[in-house]
Order: structure tokens, then C-alpha cells, then sequence
């Protein structure tokens, strides 16, 4: 019987593999035979491995040429004149792999919905509550909580101690996010040294297992179901986010009951305005779109600003003209940098799009043309095919950036200068109808917090070789080979009034 089954399931195995390599519809895409075979290609380097996909993938490039076959259902593609066929603007259909947000566990959410027009849908919904008029009034609110990170500044200015950048971002905009989402912050820059971050360790904790629970999808559900202390054993980390998420579903129907008239309006407000169709008003959506959009405005804009401020502070005279320029529009009334019109600002810019370039997001997120049949190069892409690509493929082209791995704010001012548009190559929130809801807000965040830091204090680096700075993992995130970017420095004068 043993040997019966082992026959039966040697037959199976090959009869698959033999399939993948010789008649599936990617069978002529270019690509190693292991990777048209098996997934265990990919989850050896990035679930063994821990997020090391991504540099097979760029030597399966090296080797095939710019379309290649990763696994047996996916085509990557790093041809920047094919970024907008894969990410397609208004017009054009384009699902997500239900295979690749299925690790979310999330299906009411927007960014984790597969089917076109029901992201539509749902990303209607979410477009006002991100735009840059609820930004606007949003601003108070980020005044107050940069001024609460500069009291930590203060603080290890006066007590010449050693501040944890890394983790005051992350505090800042954990705190930014879950004030928008809920009403209220989780009181992380209040704590002396962070010490109230949960968010931070519970994110950490699920672009650590991003991708087990891609290949896993299940297990994120069952943690999810789960009663919460047995969560709390499992995953302590998690717990406290589905804690928190528990507590405003509680405290829910008071949204309902009020207005909303005279205050900020919070993620509920927005998903139980009688526009949304009653299908939609659910605390599971509620739910599923606040954690993602939790996990999505903490970690991701917290490790643009340490990859910014590592770069300025590595450089005394980058670091100076940025200080100078922010100067001519700081307010003479409160020390305030003004927004938008610190956006406008040329060199900031040209930092800010540095930073976004080398530190992004690295994950691939693919698209599916349901009813396309896509070509490149003569390669049939057939419909329900998943595509991708990765941003950092694209940021460090050396045809578009040379020497693309400097930190070299000043590329972006000389293409200014000759009237090149560099802009087009640079997507951190991707593009078309899935890009990033939240672009808005992220910039804002980077922008005005880069700008007051830098006019107000001196800091040196301390204890941060280049190695816990580097990208060796990808885990949505850039890692570098353990933990994650960790940048120290010490405030060597302020605050100060520079008017």
C-alpha cells in the first residue's frame, strides 16, 4: 500500500513538472528549469533563507535578459518602458495575485482586494480620506507630533545621551497613523525612550513572516480567529494590534451615533458614511482596511526617513544646504516649517526623491490582466498571468541613474536643470489604479519632519556602521542581514531659532 502511494504520488510529481516545462503557457518564457518546476526554488531563498529572492531574481536577469519566468506562474519583467503595461493606469483592468496578498489576511481591505472592479470600489471610498485637502487638516496633528519627537531631541541634547533615530520614526509615524485611523495614538513619543511601541514590534513582526504566511496562507487566518490570549502566547507581538483593532471595533458605534461635525474624521467615519454601500459598512471591513493601512503608514515611511537622515548625516556639507535652504520658508512666528510649501523646496525635494529611490519598498507586487494578452519582445504574456516587477530594479538602472547606488541628491536638480523628467522612473508607491493611497500623507510626514529636524538641531552618527544600514533582505521591506536598520545619533546642539 506504502509503495503504492509513493508510486502514485512520483507519477503526480512528474506529471506536473513535466507539464510546467513543456506545455504550460509560460513554457518559452526564458528562466532557470528549477523555477518553471517548483516554488521550492523561491521559498528556499525566501522563507529559508530570510527574504533572499530577490538577488536570484537579478541574476536570473543577468543571465536570461529582462523578461524571466521566476516560478511556474509568474513573469518578471524589469524593462522600464513595460512598468505601465504591468501597473496600468484608469482604463485598463488589473487584478491582484490572490496568491500574493492572500498572507494579509485581509480580503475586505483595499490593498488586498484581487478583483478589479471591487478595488475600485473600495479605493473610492478611501481617495478623500487620503487626498491632499484631508491632509491639510490633518497637518495640526503632525505639528504636534513632530514637536513631541523634538522633545526627545531636546531631551538627548541636554542629557548628551545616544537617541534610536530608527525607532523615533517609527514611534512618529505610528503615532501620525493610528491618531488618523482611530481618534486617538498609541502614546509611543510619550514614553521616554519609545518604550510604549508595540505597533512598531508587532509590524516588525509581520514583514518578518511575510513571506511563511505567503506560502502559508493559512496560518495568518488561524491566528487571526483565534481567542485573543491565545494569540497572546502564540504571537505576543500581533497581539496587541488585534487587541487594539478589538477595541475600536467596540467603540465603533459611537462613530455612528455622532456627525462627525467639528472634529477629524476617523477611518470608521469614513468606511459608515451612507455613501458606502451597506455591503461595505462592516467591522470586518472596518477591521481588515485599518490594519493594513497600520501596517502600511508606520513602517514603510519610518524607514524612508532613517534611510534620509543616514545619508544627510553622513554628509556635514548635504546636510548644511538643505539646513539653509528650509530657512527661507521657516515661519517667523513658531519655527514651523509651512506645508505645502516646504514640498516645493528644489533640494529637500531632490533628497527626499534620493532617499525614495535607494530605500524603498523592495517587495514585487504583481498585476494580473485578466482579459489581456500582453506582449513584450516577441513573448506571449497570456491573460491571468501574474507580472512583476520590483522597484529596486528600476531605481538603480544605471542607463537612467548612473553610479546608481550613490546617494547623490544633486542628479535630481541637474535633470531639473536640463528639463529631464527623472519623476517617471520613480515609484516607491508603484502606479496606476493599486498605487499607494496613502502617497499623500507619506509625504507629508517625510518632508516636514526632514525639514524641522534639520533646521533645529545638530546630531552626528553614532554607532551606525554602513552594514546595519545596508539591503541584504527583503522582507517588504529593505533588511539589512539582521534585524532591521537600526540608525543612532547624538544631538550635538539645539533646539534653535534660526529667525
Amino acid at each position: 500500500m506504502l509503495a503504492l502511494i509513493l508510486i502514485t504520488a512520483f507519477l503526480f510529481a512528474g506529471t506536473k513538472y513535466l507539464y510546467r516545462l513543456y506545455f504550460h503557457p509560460l513554457r518559452s518564457i526564458p528562466g532557470p528549469r528549477l523555477a518553471a518546476m517548483t516554488h521550492l526554488h523561491e521559498f528556499y531563498y525566501d522563507v529559508i533563507r530570510g527574504g533572499k529572492f530577490i538577488w536570484e531574481v537579478k541574476k536570473m536577469h543577468e543571465k536570461y535578459g529582462p523578461i524571466v519566468r521566476i516560478n511556474p506562474r509568474e513573469v518578471h519583467i524589469i524593462d522600464p518602458a513595460f512598468y505601465d503595461e504591468i501597473y496600468a493606469g484608469a482604463g485598463r483592468r488589473r487584478d491582484k495575485d490572490p496568491q500574493m496578498v492572500a498572507f494579509l489576511a485581509s480580503p475586505h481591505a483595499a490593498l488586498a482586494t484581487v478583483d478589479h472592479d471591487l478595488h475600485r470600489s473600495r479605493r473610492s471610498q478611501l481617495n478623500p480620506f487620503f487626498s491632499k485637502k484631508s491632509v491639510g487638516a490633518l497637518m495640526p496633528v503632525l505639528y504636534e507630533k513632530i514637536d513631541l519627537l523634538c522633545e526627545h531631541l531636546k531631551m538627548a541634547s541636554e542629557e548628551e545621551a545616544v537617541i534610536n533615530l530608527s525607532d523615533a520614526f517609527v514611534a512618529l509615524t505610528g503615532d501620525i497613523i493610528t491618531h488618523y485611523l482611530y481618534g486617538q495614538d498609541t502614546g509611543c513619543l510619550t514614553s521616554k525612550h519609545f518604550d510604549n511601541n508595540g505597533i512598531w514590534h508587532a509590524v516588525a513582526e509581520i514583514t518578518d513572516t511575510c513571506h511563511l504566511f505567503q506560502f502559508c496562507p493559512l496560518l495568518p487566518r488561524i491566528l487571526k480567529a483565534l481567542p485573543g490570549r491565545w494569540i497572546r502566547w502564540v504571537k505576543p507581538k500581533l497581539a496587541a494590534v488585534y487587541d487594539m483593532q478589538d477595541r475600536i471595533a467596540r467603540q465603533s458605534e459611537k462613530s455612528l451615533e455622532s456627525d462627525g461635525k467639528g472634529r477629524l474624521r476617523t477611518i470608521y467615519d469614513c468606511l459608515a458614511d451612507p455613501a458606502v454601500p451597506v455591503a461595505e459598512r462592516s467591522l470586518p471591513r472596518l477591521r481588515d482596511e485599518s490594519f493594513i493601512l497600520l501596517v502600511g503608514g508606520t513602517e514603510t515611511t519610518a524607514a524612508t526617513l532613517t534611510f534620509a537622515m543616514y545619508h544627510l548625516l553622513r554628509d556635514k556639507e548635504m546636510f548644511m544646504r538643505l539646513r539653509e535652504e528650509v530657512k527661507t520658508i521657516v515661519s517667523r512666528s513658531d519655527d514651523r516649517v509651512p506645508w505645502p510649501q516646504v514640498e516645493q523646496l528644489p533640494y529637500l525635494t531632490a533628497v527626499v526623491n534620493e532617499s525614495l529611490r535607494l530605500g524603498a519598498v523592495a517587495m514585487r507586487p504583481p498585476r494580473v490582466a485578466p482579459n489581456e494578452t500582453l506582449q513584450y519582445k516577441g513573448y506571449a504574456i497570456p491573460p491571468a498571468t501574474p507580472m512583476s516587477t520590483s522597484s529596486y530594479f528600476l531605481h538603480r538602472n544605471s542607463e537612467i541613474f548612473p553610479y546608481p547606488e550613490s546617494f547623490d541628491p544633486e542628479r535630481w536638480i541637474v535633470a531639473s536643470e536640463r528639463g529631464v523628467n527623472l519623476s517617471k522612473y520613480l515609484v516607491p508607491f508603484t502606479r496606476g489604479t493599486r498605487a499607494c493611497v496613502g502617497i499623500n500623507l507619506s509625504y507629508a510626514e517625510i518632508y516636514t519632519t526632514l525639514a524641522t529636524i534639520v533646521c533645529r538641531y545638530d546630531l552626528e552618527l553614532h554607532d551606525t556602521p554602513p552594514e546595519r544600514m545596508d539591503f541584504t533582505r527583503e522582507m517588504i521591506v529593505q533588511r539589512p542581514e539582521e534585524g532591521v536598520w537600526n540608525l543612532k545619533a547624538r544631538v550635538v546642539s539645539g533646539p534653535k531659532r534660526l529667525l
